[in-house]
């Protein structure tokens, strides 16, 4: 697939600047009486004045945002054709853009603020933030940061748009943007207290999946990071845990994290900036201050920026990772399909019998089981990525499932394509889908269900199927070095170190949808399908917090485990006043759903 040509100039309106900035500047008691945030309209709001003002002291990168159909209706021709509405790269180009167009929607509002691609004669703002940073320099988020806590706004920050939880979006929001921050920095000695940590990589958070898997390869090294091309490992990613196809051969993203920065001298190659690249962590954290972050300097937030969730504790600018020599191994695509539910749920529970047959290569794979509405047939595709193999060694590794498979009433093989190279040629993605409406909900399946039940596995799936699901999505990211890795001291779920596998559910609706449809597919997961999934997680399940449920009643603990009550003490030192909320993140329960006034 070829790159898309995405230099199109913001067509949302730059501020005009003026001279000075001082409204509010000195306003902290009134703002510490405040139960809401200052939205407009507010006494305390930035005056038009004020805001120009912050604008001159960011070279003018304050911008006003709009949602995407809005941008669209903008452009040459007045829309975006379809293949840009559903690219990634493309809807991350646009500041008020998700990947998911739900979440710029205000559906809890009253009434509903909605902006849809074909209707945006009556479109309105919705969840989409009002201005956006797009920052270039450290010096802009540190504005952006004091800005926002000195007026008390609603504060939000995005990478690339990748988001299933909604966390880069919030109505009425000031949003920092650092998808500029794009640096790839290798060396061969990364040092932490005078120790040398051996090979890293630093990593703009701005960086892309595909911007590492190609660096990588031209520096001969792998790096873990995420299957979607667009991912941006240095922002959320990392703060949520990353799972990572190559996670059973070395663990979580977190695990690998040497310096998670929320600075990086180097983020920029301007003129302005030393390159001194591997200053360890940084972050600037809600007072503004830029504090250096690792296992010795301020190693309580290194805990919490390595698990704790994304978006509750500063602006994340660039991380430094591990990194390993590159390697090859054998990709393959196998598509089976299934005449009716109950031989799609006979093929999952062949599949949980042979779950394991891959762990002798630390492999990890990933299999979505989809409903076709027009025939009532599901497909069952599986994708493997298999180190250090060859072609016919993964073969021989995948034949006892191929065998017991193939003699499953009502399951055919589709197709059955391998292919064999560098890692990094396997994992990188040229774009990721994008531009639909979908939710997930998901849990982590500890391995002892697979060793002991693979049969409820099946019966689940069936179970699942029959009250209508539409996806059903697993990966095996888990096992092998993510257990291997319990003793490392961070922020991660406990529930990752027993885990077998990450399953998820999506569901799905179009534009045309009635809003009682929709709110009801919204809360699908844990209305109907959350206890069905929790035969197989058990009971105090754990889930993946950047790939999960919106609406998850008890995230304290499915997100975070025993963690919470000393994450919380950490958020209370480094952010006092909660600039930094987002839905289901450390702190939320403090305030509304809109994070706009306390609870």
């Amino acid at each position: 697939m070829k790159f898309l040509n995405l230099s199109l100039v913001y067509l949302s309106l730059v501020l005009p600047i003026s001279s000075s900035w001082a409204q509010n500047q000195n306003n902290t008691s009134l703002k510490h009486a405040q139960a809401c945030r200052n939205v407009p309209g507010s006494p305390g709001y930035p005056t038009p004045a004020a805001w120009d003002a912050f604008n001159a002291t960011i070279s003018g990168r304050l911008i006003k945002v709009v949602p995407s159909a809005v941008y669209c209706a903008n452009l040459p021709g007045g829309s975006c054709t379809d293949a840009q509405w559903t690219s990634a790269l493309f809807r991350s180009m646009i500041p008020g853009a998700a990947d998911q167009v739900n979440w710029e929607q205000g559906y809890d509002l009253t009434p509903p603020a909605l902006c849809l691609r074909n209707s945006t004669n009556t479109c309105k703002q919705g969840d989409v933030p009002l201005y956006s940073v797009e920052a270039e320099t450290v010096a802009d988020v540190q504005a952006a940061v004091k800005f926002a806590s000195a007026h008390n706004l609603r504060l939000v920050l995005k990478s690339s748009g990748h988001d299933t939880l909604g966390r880069s979006s919030a109505r009425q929001a000031l949003l920092i943007r650092t998808t500029n921050f794009q640096n790839l920095t290798f060396t061969d000695a990364f040092y932490i207290g005078g120790q040398n940590q051996g090979p890293a990589v630093t990593v703009g958070s701005g960086a892309r999946g595909q911007d590492l898997y190609r660096a990588g390869k031209a520096n001969g090294r792998a790096v873990l990071g995420g299957s979607a091309g667009t991912v941006c490992i240095a922002g959320g990613y990392i703060q949520g845990a990353g799972h990572s196809a190559l996670s059973p051969l070395f663990g979580l993203a977190a695990d690998n994290v040497l310096g998670a920065l929320h600075l990086c001298s180097a983020v920029r190659f301007g003129s302005d900036y030393l390159l001194s690249v591997f200053q360890e962590f940084n972050i600037i954290v809600a007072s503004g201050e830029l504090l250096k972050v690792n296992s010795v300097s301020h190693s309580d937030l290194f805990f919490a920026l390595r698990g704790g969730g994304s978006g509750s504790w500063g602006v994340l600018i660039s991380a430094t990772f591990k990194n390993y020599p590159t390697f090859n191994s054998t990709s393959n695509v196998i598509t089976f399909r299934a005449t009716n539910n109950t031989a799609a749920g006979a093929l999952a529970t062949a599949h949980a019998h042979h779950i394991f047959d891959l762990d002798s290569s630390h492999a990890s794979h990933s299999w979505i089981m989809l409903q076709n509405a027009t025939d009532n047939t599901t497909s069952f595709e599986m994708n493997a990525n298999i180190p250090h193999t060859t072609i016919e060694e993964s073969k021989t590794l995948l034949a006892a499932f191929m065998n017991a498979s193939l003699v499953l009433p009502g399951v055919s093989l589709v197709s059955e394509e391998y292919g064999f190279g560098d890692i990094n040629d396997a994992l990188f993605q040229a774009d990721d889908a994008a531009g639909t409406n979908s939710v997930l909900g998901s849990r982590l399946i500890p391995a002892e269900t697979y060793r002991q039940s693979p049969e409820k596995v099946g019966q689940v799936y069936k179970e699942l199927l029959d009250i209508g699901t539409q996806q059903i999505f697993g990966i095996v990211v888990a096992g092998g070095k993510v257990a291997e890795n319990a003793d490392i001291e961070s922020a991660v779920h406990p529930a990752w170190r027993k885990a077998k596998t990450h399953f998820v559910i999506h569901n799905f609706w179009d534009d045309s949808a009635p809003l009682s449809e929709i709110n009801a597919i919204r809360k699908k997961f844990t209305t109907l399908q959350r206890p069905v999934v929790e035969q197989l997680s058990g009971p105090n399940p754990g889930s993946y917090s950047n790939e999960a449920d919106i609406f998850e009643p008890q995230f304290q603990t499915t997100f975070y485990g025993p963690n919470y009550a000393k994450l919380s003490a950490i958020k209370a030192r480094y952010d006092p006043e909660d600039l930094f909320i987002v839905a289901r993140g450390v702190g939320s329960e403090r305030w509304d759903e809109w994070a706009l006034c306390r609870a």
